[in-house]
């Protein structure tokens, strides 16, 4: 996808992070935006601010995790603009805790939210591409952690590696049934100043159980502590946005900004053809 001006931008989680920063850099590049985020506050300041520069914004409050939600947000854009061009599946959440402590309601949430929501967007857009014939481009935010393990994560790490899973065979098949009008990227970062570790601020009713044990531990809090100082000490946004959107013109599929974990993933291929377990 070389061209921007005067197409349509699709984004999840575009009240904050990257989901907002790539809405800004878009609106710069002269595309209309369809915005999708649970927090409808702080979603209508930044569709208002958008505003202001001229973009066309259309701002749907909502929780991408749903089927429902998503079908709805897809269809209202598409009456509001009559094309979806660029796809970028940003909404995601960071659950911190081991599999035998870490509430199962949690794992189930993360998946909804990282893996679901990318599900969701791309059965209904894909075939809207398909149909207009013209150069359209999907954006899978993912993670370093779908490449690369550590401790404490498997909530996370599972759920990043199914979102990175879930783009490479969708090129494929992509490929295999001859769409060759749609490409497809899946985003890798490592730590970056966003607003992820305020995930909680936006854990859905249906997940709620602030009576479990579990929250009240210090593993939980450890988590907590350790995730926010990595995120306030991680890369700044501004310096991945313009190479994430060279990526998109490029049509790079994995688009790594972090140089710095060159040997961290030579080391991750030697171990499996080694057939070594992942240690510290």
């Amino acid at each position: 996808m070389k061209k921007f001006k005067g197409k349509t931008a699709f984004i999840t989680g575009a009240a904050s992070g990257f989901g907002k920063a790539f809405a800004t850099e878009a609106s710069h590049r002269g595309m209309n935006l369809a915005l999708v985020d649970i927090d409808g506050k702080r979603l209508k300041e930044v569709a208002e601010s958008l505003s202001n520069t001229g973009a066309e914004v259309l701002a749907i409050t909502g929780d991408v995790s749903l089927q429902n939600v998503v079908d709805d947000a897809v269809k209202t854009a598409m009456t509001k603009f009559g094309q979806i061009d660029l796809l970028i599946n940003d909404a995601g959440i960071v659950i911190e805790g081991n599999v035998w402590e870490l509430p199962p309601h949690d794992m189930q949430w993360i998946l909804d939210a990282n893996v679901m929501s990318q599900v969701y967007t791309m059965h209904d857009v894909i075939p809207i591409m398909q149909k207009q014939g013209t150069p359209a481009h999907i954006l899978n935010v993912a993670s370093m952690a779908g490449l690369l393990t550590i401790p404490g994560m498997p909530a996370y790490h599972t759920s990043k590696f199914a979102a990175v899973g879930l783009s490479e065979s969708t090129a494929l098949d992509l490929e295999t049934a001859g769409i060759d009008n749609v490409g497809m990227s899946v985003f890798t970062p490592g730590f970056v100043q966003t607003d992820l570790y305020h995930s909680q601020n936006h854990r859905p009713e249906r997940f709620q159980d602030p009576d479990n044990p579990y929250y009240q531990s210090n593993t939980y809090k450890d988590g907590e502590k350790w995730m926010k100082k990595c995120i306030e000490t991680g890369h700044t946004i501004a310096s991945v946005v313009k190479p994430v959107f060279d990526a998109i013109e490029n049509d790079t599929f994995y688009i790594l900004t972090d140089s710095g974990y060159e040997g961290e993933l030579n080391a991750r291929a030697q171990r499996i053809l080694d057939g070594t377990r992942p240690s510290v």
